[in-house]
């Protein structure tokens, strides 16, 4: 069995953050503040999923700006040029899964804000045999039909993914029912992957998506709900994932804590996925847990 961890750098510009979306909090210095942080805090966010790695005995791959993404991006915007850089490189995680699939036999994605604080191999604790590991954020969806019309959220938002592959399902036929997925942490299988078949017909999806985002569904959104609709890799994992049947299991909160607004992180968290930024916290966390 042959298994790999990997994750990815690219310094996205702050304007290529949150293209055209309308939602308040969406802003350049937002974005700059999410860059600024990376940097600042590159060196050891490399090092703790290195360690980790060493210390379950897999092999650890870094990619970053170099000519294999430089080759993905040129080649990703000559198609769809009105991709934004996050979308690319978003894209672009998921590509490089299927890469290592060729290689590998298990792989474990973690984003450049996701930190394992704990000496538990991943491996031995999800059996990605019966199924794709990851998180969902079901929880954080407006589903309240009295609001729907005007629910007003960013592009990223769970609200947004999910109508988003509610509509693209309606659409192809399919049960709408669909769960947000996050791509935060992806454990999987080489088998499963093919199964997904992400990138399988991947301009007819993309089209589907800009259809969708141009026209609606008969009326079924208000204009306020299109306008959340963007190309978000989340939205099409889970898309695929229903119209695939592909098999799931949820990442618990220990195997991908939602670092957010909470400030806190529980003792039995094993990977911290760092969505505010605050790395100083999870750096005292490690330390105190002599990582």
């Amino acid at each position: 069995m042959k298994r790999v961890i990997f994750s990815l750098y690219v310094d996205v510009p702050e304007r290529e953050h949150y293209g055209s979306s309308k939602f308040k909090y969406d802003t350049i210095e937002k974005a700059l503040q999410t860059r600024n942080s990376f940097k600042e805090h590159y060196t050891k966010l490399v090092k703790s999923k290195q360690k980790y790695s060493d210390t379950i005995g897999v092999p650890f791959k870094l990619y970053e700006y170099d000519k294999q993404f430089k080759v993905f991006e040129k080649n990703l915007l000559n198609d769809f040029p009105y991709f934004t850089g996050y979308e690319v490189i978003n894209f672009y995680k998921i590509h490089l899964l299927y890469e290592l699939a060729k290689d590998y036999d298990e792989i474990l994605y973690l984003d450049f804000d996701a930190i394992p604080v704990t000496n538990k191999s991943f491996f031995n604790h999800w059996d990605l045999t019966k199924g794709i590991c990851v998180y969902n954020n079901n929880a954080m969806i407006n589903k309240n039909n009295r609001t729907i019309d005007k629910m007003i959220h960013g592009i990223r938002s769970p609200s947004a993914k999910y109508f988003n592959a509610q509509a693209m399902l309606i659409a192809t036929d399919n049960n709408p029912n669909n769960d947000v997925i996050n791509t935060g942490i992806v454990g999987a299988s080489k088998s499963d992957l093919l199964k997904l078949d992400f990138f399988g017909k991947f301009h007819d999806t993309i089209n589907l998506m800009k259809k969708l985002k141009k026209e609606g569904l008969d009326d079924l959104y208000p204009k306020n709900v299109i306008d959340m609709f963007r190309y978000d890799n989340e939205t099409i994992f889970s898309y695929k994932i229903k119209s695939n049947r592909v098999n799931v299991q949820w990442l618990d909160t220990q195997w991908h804590y939602f670092f957010d607004t909470q400030f806190f992180i529980p003792k039995e968290a094993k990977i911290v996925h760092t969505i505010n930024k605050d790395f100083d916290t999870v750096w005292r966390f490690y330390e105190k847990h002599n990582l």
